[in-house]
Order: C-alpha cells, then sequence, then structure tokens
C-alpha cells in the first residue's frame, strides 16, 4: 500500500520534517517519485518508523546505531553481529560508566579469594562478558556468594538457578531462529520488535508473576 507524506505521519505520529530527516541520514529508504514534489511511501517505511521509534525510546538507540543496523538488515539475525549489537549491549546490562578490571586487578582491589573466584566461574555462576573483564556486577554476585558461605548455606541452589537459566537461554535462541525463518525486509522491524518484547518485558511479567504466585501460596500456607 502507498501512502502520501501526510498519511505516513498520521499512521506513524513520526513529524514530516523527521521523516525527511531520517531519509536524508539513511535511515529510511528514498520515497517513490511519481512526478516532481510528488512523492509515495509504502509498509516498510511505516515499519522502519514504529521500529526507529521503539528502538530510540525503549532500547535508547543512537541515530548512528540504527543506520548501522539497517544498513545490515538484509543480512540474517543471527549471523549479522552489526544488527545484534544493541540487543548484547542491553544483555549484558553493564553501564557505560562501569569499570572494567583484569581478573587479577579484580581480585586485588575487591580483595576476593582466588580460589572462590575460580571456582565460580568453573560452576558457571560467575558469568564475565570476556574471561578477563570484570566488573561490579561480578563483584555482586561473589559477595552474594559469600553470605551462603558465612552462613553455612550450600550455594547448590544458585547452581540450579544457573541451569535454568541455561535452557531458557537455549529457549530465547529459538525465538530468534524462528523469527529468521519467516523474516522478510518490510517485517524485520516488526520482528526485532518481537524479539526485544520476548527478552525484556515478556520475561520479566512471566518470571515475577510466578514468583508472585509461589511466594503468595507459601504466605496463605503460613497463615491457614
Amino acid at each position: 500500500m502507498e501512502y502520501k507524506i501526510s498519511e505516513l505521519v498520521a499512521l506513524t505520529n513520526v513529524p514530516k520534517s523527521t521523516i525527511l530527516y531520517y531519509i536524508r541520514e539513511g535511515l529510511l529508504p528514498e520515497a517513490k517519485k511519481i512526478k516532481s514534489n510528488v512523492h509515495r511511501y509504502n509498509n516498510e517505511h511505516v515499519e522502519l518508523l514504529k521500529y526507529i521509534k521503539y528502538m530510540q525510546q525503549e532500547m535508547g538507540s543512537s541515530n548512528e546505531q540504527l543506520k548501522t543496523i539497517l544498513e545490515n538488515k538484509n543480512q540474517s539475525l543471527s549471523s549479522s553481529f552489526s544488527m545484534l549489537t544493541p540487543l548484547m549491549q542491553t544483555l549484558s546490562a553493564i553501564p557505560s560508566d562501569a569499570k572494567h578490571y583484569t581478573k587479577e586487578e579484580f581480585i586485588e582491589h575487591y580483595g576476593f579469594d582466588s580460589e572462590l573466584l575460580e571456582k565460580l566461574l568453573e560452576d558457571g555462576i560467575l558469568v564475565p562478558i570476556n574471561s578477563n573483564d570484570f566488573t561490579d556486577k561480578e563483584a555482586s554476585i561473589i559477595r552474594l556468594i559469600e553470605k551462603f558461605e558465612e552462613l553455612h548455606i550450600e550455594y547448590e541452589i544458585i547452581k540450579e538457578y544457573v541451569q535454568h537459566a541455561k535452557k531458557l537461554s537455549e529457549l530465547e535462541h529459538s525465538v530468534q531462529k524462528k523469527l529468521c525463518s519467516v523474516r522478510t525486509d518490510e517485517d524485520f522491524p516488526t520482528l526485532w520488535k518481537i524479539m526485544f518484547e520476548t527478552l525484556f518485558n515478556a520475561k520479566e511479567y512471566i518470571f515475577s508473576r510466578y514468583t508472585h504466585q509461589v511466594l503468595y501460596k507459601a504466605l496463605k500456607d503460613e497463615i491457614n
């Protein structure tokens, strides 16, 4: 379906000036030129504008990041690192201003026991983004395990939690592969939105609600 610029503005709630700016910057494809000063837009423009707005508002993506992603959108969702970059940055959960340490620097700075650190790495409880890149995220997990040790509680339950997390990551990859199998240029933005919504909103909702159900039942049983 084709749209006038005014119709595109109405459909996406994106100002005309912004749409033209995105075209100049390469975030949107050129409009179909009917004749001088008469241009038509299509559903791809609609979906891309929705995608850009979503990525900017929900993920904080810059125009430069989005341009790189969209320039590579014809590649597979699973093979193009440039498309995965915003997702990977968000999943790492490492603040942009975080301080990074080598393993030796990390141990010295926080005063952690090196044997405990190696055990947590071996058990998969500590999962640095890179093998020699540690931040306060890793420190917070070690502090948690130290609390378990102080109370003489085996952290087997945490190891079990890790196994479930690994299984979930495999399921999430299955979702990604299914999206790859049905993608087209036109529905690329919608598929990516599904991926982000599944990994962040849906996962948080489902986990939190089931935790709420279990704890609520435990409270009711205790009262009764």
